[in-house]
């Protein structure tokens, strides 16, 4: 399980790609629509997502099933569509590749709170199953579990996905507290790091929620928690809204200056989140020579 992840990282750090809602917005996803679902409507579109990552360098491109767990995809009354859904999204990104990048799935959250009542851990652990063992069986080379906020859920996931026998990759999204480094439930970046570890992750790290510069010191932190890989997906900047337009002022110029920063502070994997495109990864490439 591991070979994979030692050969990825046997030259330096990897570039991962960017982000996806926001490549789909411009090929035409608008409000309302189920991004997920487009893998069965608007194959087409998907695949131009992880092609142009691919083109810009992406050494790693991950699947268009980020909510494509059957708690999720229920809100959109495509539960019935769920394995459709994420082998599709698996092949779409298989096929983008064309050998020349690794394919790892993505797992997004279900969406639901434990702490409601409104969804058990059974319920959560067999959804995640069916999502992880319906993109295992399409052919991914890993799973991403990612965009977590609730570190229980994310441990529920993170077993279901180990149970294919792939390389798991568990993150977080560290944006709240006073020096933004925990998690909306409060849990700090050692506390995670060391969790997801004895939990069985392949690689640890973080995504979303906020800047590329202000994840330098969450990288830190996880790095001095856990011998894992660190894995670090960051937005570009914080998102400002204007009318009914979210826009991301970072530039690709100035995301990039922060990735030697996120390499030194022990982060192997490095992408881009909300807001980043082809061009966050060709400037990150470029910035950390891999």
């Amino acid at each position: 399980m591991a070979s994979l992840i030692d050969e990825l990282l046997s030259d330096g750090p990897v570039v991962t790609d960017g982000a996806w809602g926001t490549q789909l917005q411009e090929r035409g996803l608008v409000s309302g629509d189920c991004p997920d679902e487009w893998n069965l409507l608007h194959p087409e579109r998907v695949e131009e997502v992880p092609r142009a990552y691919v083109q810009a360098g992406s050494q790693i491109v991950l699947t268009n099933t980020f909510r494509a767990n059957r708690l999720a995809l229920a809100g959109c009354n495509l539960a019935e569509k769920t394995e459709a859904i994420n082998r599709a999204g698996a092949e779409i990104s298989l096929q983008a590749a064309g050998g020349q990048a690794r394919v790892f799935g993505s797992i997004g959250p279900s969406g639901i709170m434990l702490m409601t009542g409104q969804v058990t851990e059974e319920e959560l652990a067999s959804a995640f199953a069916q999502q992880a063992e319906a993109l295992a069986g399409a052919g991914v080379d890993a799973l991403v579990i990612e965009t977590m906020s609730d570190l229980v859920e994310a441990k529920i996931a993170l077993t279901a996905a180990t149970a294919t026998g792939l390389p798991v990759i568990a993150c977080m999204i560290f944006d709240s507290g006073k020096q933004l480094d925990r998690t909306m439930m409060g849990n700090t970046a050692k506390q995670a790091a060391e969790e997801l570890t004895a939990a069985g992750a392949s690689v640890i790290g973080a995504n979303c929620g906020q800047g590329i510069e202000s994840y330098v010191e969450v990288c830190r932190q996880l790095r001095a928690a856990t011998d894992l890989p660190i894995w670090i997906k960051a937005n570009a900047g914080v998102p400002k809204v204007d009318g009914d337009q979210v826009i991301y002022r970072t530039t690709p110029e100035v995301f990039a200056t922060h990735c030697p920063a996120l390499a030194e502070a022990g982060a192997s994997f490095i992408g881009g989140c909300c807001g980043t495109g082809p061009e966050f990864i060709a400037a990150a490439k470029r910035t950390i020579g891999t």
